[in-house]
């Protein structure tokens, strides 16, 4: 069972700590995974309609200024390629469009015993930035954020596809959010584990073979 939430600005859908997922049975998987995944929690159909309303709630909240849209690689990148054609559709088929450009940029962390550092890798291009709207895709924010402060950009919004519910978060949320899900591990639709399974179209719950199989 999945559940619309809201919170301020957030609107999402919620999946809950005791949901399975679907069996890996009922939708196409590569067979070079299908012993490493537990099931199929969010369907790469559900991910396209969840992308479109948000791209919808984007155009509509920007109300025609012109957006820098900022894509955190590599984890980001199928889902900002997907939520900008939805973007486009609108420009050319509704009454309000927003003017837009595309830029990348890398976040590489460090992590010894007991510290992990972020890279910016990039951080030349955001010059560009000064006085813009911005909405950014990607799962680490907190350190890039801090950095595109410094650009004085006119004003910072954050997408991501998902948000885990994990004692390890700061509490940060985004200002637009796909699903609220549980805390397991998860690949697919570009989401991967050690580079492996961003071939995979939905969202699954990588299982304990999985995890042996791919790791380093």
């Amino acid at each position: 069972m999945m559940m619309r939430m809201r919170r301020s600005m957030a609107s999402f859908l919620q999946i809950p700590d005791d949901d399975k997922g679907y069996d890996l049975n009922l939708f196409c998987v590569p067979k070079h995974y299908e012993e490493d995944l537990e099931s199929v929690l969010i369907p790469h159909g559900l991910i396209m309609d969840r992308t479109e309303c948000l791209a919808r709630n984007i155009v509509e909240d920007m109300g025609g200024c012109p957006v820098v849209a900022l894509c955190v690689l590599k984890g980001a990148y199928k889902f900002f390629a997907d939520l900008l054609d939805y973007i486009k559709a609108l420009n050319q088929n509704s009454d309000q469009s927003v003017p837009l450009t595309v830029d990348f940029i890398t976040l590489k962390s460090y992590r010894n015993e007991s510290t992990a550092d972020v890279k910016v890798v990039g951080e030349e291009e955001l010059s560009a930035l000064t006085g813009k709207d911005i909405v950014e895709t990607g799962r680490t924010m907190e350190t890039l954020l801090s950095l595109l402060n410094k650009y004085n950009p006119k004003a910072v919004k954050v997408v991501s596809l998902l948000v885990k519910r994990t004692p390890r978060s700061c509490g940060y949320r985004p200002d637009y959010i796909g699903f609220e899900v549980p805390d397991k591990f998860l690949v697919g639709y570009a989401l991967d584990y050690n580079e492996h399974f961003r071939d995979l179209n939905h969202v699954c719950i990588l299982n304990e073979n999985g995890k042996e199989k791919y790791k380093k």
